[in-house]
């Protein structure tokens, strides 16, 4: 039903403006507004409305003064009330005011939408008395408020129920309670709770299509039947009279509270339908509650199972620094943890001193992602990532490397062994050979054959020393870092380099930015990261061609390119170029090379927290880009972290 007159009552003119134009505009109502209390009682005496929705606190006349007037003159017209600050002593005198709902502020509009057509539904069915209550009134404010408690302290959903049909049998004086759901699968209604029912009527089951309970969630709307004769509930189930209310959630019918009389003829009042209304909507509340509870524990319940068998170690802190999660693998890094003793709510500084671990929380703060490595006193090496997760904090995912870091060691010492075992005879091959070809009386063919033995033997030992080197960075030996002006570290390689491309007849051009743009980092790596870009653009460069290094700082960050003018990589090619001895098909049989130097550019670049990435165009040359952290001698540093490089191209 529409065209309701609903009063407004607020000394906010932007509250008022925002519940008629907002919270009520659309649903059809005519709302009336007043600034005050006394205004709001003029206007409601001159035109009585069908609803009074007011402010609490309002200067000269609060909105409970206003109401205390009302009835005083007779008026019976219901009221929501909104207020800043909630209580119980607040529901008590409300409800005795006529008061059938109240709102503190701030309030979700659609629970004020769903209110008001509650209020007045109640108020066309049932005539809502709003007058000075009996003992039977305060009887059921108490019961109402009791019911209200229940919710918010207790979690046994068949226990709240229960005690709601208890209650709206108790309030009503009818013979028989019962309180039915819609079973999702079949449709049909089923006895959830009941009071007083026999016993071949508790599992009874209603069909929707065709019984009286039906018909309330068919309509959304209450059923009051009285003094109609006998009215069939199921086959030989007779009452003289009934009252069922929707259970309802927005426009959503969960089930049907029902109150039935079958011996008495007293038939059910007019307010014993806004009591009933009230009770529907405290169990329709408690079980949404309670599947949304359900639901939450049975996904916490997961989740705390993935969390405390999972092999790597989980650790987070809050914005304070102290534990708010930490997993059984994670106990076992913390240093002073006595057994026994919850580390959760204390301080991570109570329980570990492990600098690169803190290190790496003080660096969340200004990152979202920060990685690197954490190693333990009892030499056991962990890859820890840490990242900022909104409402708990600074989590920690710590995977154990120790075997990684270990075969890394082996790996290394056994290539040195190979390059110490494998060097000493190439060194003697290369020695002969070059005596060889002094002692002359050689013909063409010999003399092209030794040539071709001494460039392969050059050829092993840049391999093995390529080895060597990518070796060390992945194994993170290199990990002294200090501030670096890569200004000098670029110009340094292309000063090194010019001779070479003045000999091919190429430009080499050094495009420098700011000379104060710095990095932390190894200068040794990062010269080795220009040098062999810039010899790789010499190397795929034809004889007139130009190579262009430059480099600039943007933001916290340094860029550097190297460009050329080149043959260029098939974009086929191009998603492997970084990847150990792999070398285009259209440049293996063309040029030489090991296929390493790509490999140990962007291992540098990783190791330094940065990204390299190229862009390439069949004949017409490649451009690789360095993105590198940039150093700021006035900020405290933080370690230089791999992390995983993007690639373009």
């Amino acid at each position: 039903m529409s065209g309701e007159r609903i009063l407004v009552v607020d000394d906010s003119a932007q509250m008022r403006d925002f519940m008629a134009n907002v919270v009520l505009q659309g649903e059809g109502y005519r709302v009336d507004t007043a600034r005050n209390g006394t205004e709001g009682l003029a206007a409601a005496l001159a035109s009585p409305p069908d609803l009074i929705i007011t402010d609490l606190s309002m200067p000269d006349m609060s909105g409970l003064e206003m109401l205390q007037a009302l009835r005083e003159q007779g008026s019976r017209v219901p009221a929501i009330l909104m207020t800043a600050e909630g209580s119980e002593d607040l529901a008590v005198q409300a409800l005795r005011l006529g008061v059938m709902d109240y709102f503190i502020k701030p309030f979700d509009p659609e629970a004020m939408v769903e209110a008001v057509s509650r209020v007045l539904q109640a108020s066309r069915i049932g005539s809502v008395r709003t007058g000075v209550p009996d003992q039977r009134r305060l009887q059921a404010l108490n019961t109402l408020i009791a019911v209200g408690k229940s919710i918010t302290s207790l979690l046994d959903v068949e226990q709240i129920l229960s005690r709601v049909v208890e209650a709206a049998v108790y309030l009503s004086e009818a013979e028989e309670g019962v309180l039915m759901l819609v079973d999702p699968e079949t449709g049909d209604l089923y006895v959830r709770a009941e009071k007083n029912l026999t016993d071949g009527l508790r599992n009874m089951r209603l069909r929707v299509q065709d019984s009286l309970a039906g018909q309330v969630i068919r309509t959304g709307e209450p059923l009051l039947v009285s003094g109609e004769g006998m009215q069939q509930i199921k086959t030989r189930y007779l009452v003289r009279s009934l009252l069922y209310v929707p259970l309802k959630i927005k426009d959503r019918v969960l089930g049907v509270l029902g109150l039935h009389n079958r011996a008495s003829d007293r038939t059910f009042s007019r307010e014993d339908v806004a009591l009933m209304i009230a009770l529907a909507d405290y169990a329709a509340i408690t079980i949404v509650n309670a599947h949304l509870y359900t639901t939450a524990e049975n996904e916490r319940a997961r989740l705390a199972r993935i969390f405390s068998q999972a092999e790597d170690a989980m650790l987070a802190v809050d914005e304070h620094d102290r534990i708010v999660l930490c997993n059984p693998a994670a106990e076992q890094l913390l240093e002073a943890l006595p057994e026994g003793v919850n580390p959760i709510g204390r301080p991570l500084r109570e329980f570990t001193r492990n600098e690169s671990l803190l290190a790496l929380f003080d660096g969340a703060r200004l990152q979202e992602l920060v990685q690197g490595e954490v190693e333990l006193e009892d030499e056991r090496t962990y890859n820890a990532r840490v990242v900022t997760v909104e409402n708990i904090g600074r989590v920690a995912v710590m995977h154990d490397i120790t075997y990684l870091k270990e075969r890394d060691r082996v790996k290394t010492e056994l290539l040195e062994m190979v390059s110490h075992q494998v060097r000493s005879p190439l060194t003697a091959i290369l020695s002969y050979i070059e005596l060889l070809m002094r002692t002359g009386d050689l013909n063409e063919q010999q003399l092209e054959f030794a040539g071709q033995v001494r460039h392969n033997v050059r050829l092993i030992t840049e391999t093995i020393r390529d080895l060597l080197d990518l070796g060390k960075i992945e194994a993170g030996l290199d990990r002294e870092r200090e501030p670096v002006s890569l200004h000098e570290v670029a110009a340094y390689a292309v000063d090194a380099l010019r001779d070479r491309a003045l000999n091919r007849n190429q430009t080499l051009v050094y495009e420098g930015g700011d000379p104060t743009a710095m990095v932390l980092g190894n200068p040794v790596r990062l010269r080795q990261v220009f040098v062999n870009l810039i010899d790789n653009a010499i190397k795929y460069t034809p004889t007139g061609g130009k190579i262009y290094v430059e480099l600039f700082g943007e933001g916290e960050q340094v860029i550097a390119r190297v460009t050329d003018t080149g043959i260029g990589i098939p974009l086929e090619d191009q998603p492997r170029i970084f990847d150990k001895f792999y070398r285009a098909g259209d440049v293996a049989d063309s040029y030489d090379g090991t296929g390493l130097g790509l490999s140990i550019v962007k291992s540098i670049v990783e190791a330094h927290g940065g990204r390299i990435w190229l862009d390439s165009r069949v004949g017409r040359g490649t451009t690789f880009t360095i993105v590198l952290p940039g150093y700021d001698p006035q900020v405290e540093p933080v370690a230089a972290r791999p992390r995983q490089g993007a690639r373009r191209g």
